[in-house]
């Protein structure tokens, strides 16, 4: 009887453990690098150094902190703050071979893009974010959140309800067809 027991007691752990496959399930699976978000390398550099992510996002330690804070900061959702690169002479991303000095101040959305990964979220609050009405930039970082982290073969199942979302407007539109497109791909060639 003590075998029955274990049987028993192993059942209910082993279905619990194990996240339900496809899109309904609220346990997101993580693709690609799990502490790098498969964020460029100089991008993530900058964002674990940045005192705005040491100090005052580690303080943040629930969704709706974060997204509050997005709300709040987060005015674009380029790599790095306007101004803050040395670009001469260099191209995209490949500024690396001059050290990570060159890399400028990274953005409020990048470092907040981070915190949001290090929270692991579920399914439900990634949906949370898409679909938020308050900013442009919750869902835009939603969206992006989805683009770092979930395997490229669900994105179109992710993004098809918005390619044609009314709320949206067409540029906007286009200008997701198109990061959707080439982001990943600004590597160095």
């Amino acid at each position: 009887s003590a075998n029955m027991a274990n049987v028993g007691n192993q059942l209910p752990t082993q279905a619990v453990s194990k996240p339900p496959s496809g899109k309904h399930g609220n346990v997101l699976p993580l693709w690609g690098n799990e502490k790098t978000m498969n964020l460029n390398p100089m991008i993530l550099t900058n964002v674990l150094s940045s005192p705005y992510f040491k100090v005052q996002l580690y303080e943040l330690k629930t969704y709706h902190e974060v997204v509050d804070e997005i709300y709040f900061k987060v005015t674009h959702i380029e790599p790095w703050e306007k101004g803050s690169r040395k670009t001469a002479g260099q191209t995209g991303m490949c500024g690396g071979v001059r050290g990570v000095g060159t890399g400028g101040i990274v953005s409020t959305a990048f470092c907040l893009l981070y915190k949001l990964f290090t929270l692991k979220l579920t399914r439900k609050q990634v949906m949370g974010l898409i679909t938020h009405t308050d900013s442009p930039y919750i869902r835009a970082l939603g969206f992006m959140y989805i683009r770092y982290t979930q395997p490229p073969t669900d994105l179109l199942d992710w993004y098809n309800d918005f390619l044609d979302d009314e709320e949206m407007p067409l540029v906007q539109q286009v200008n997701w067809i198109l990061f959707l497109s080439t982001v990943g791909l600004r590597e160095c060639k």
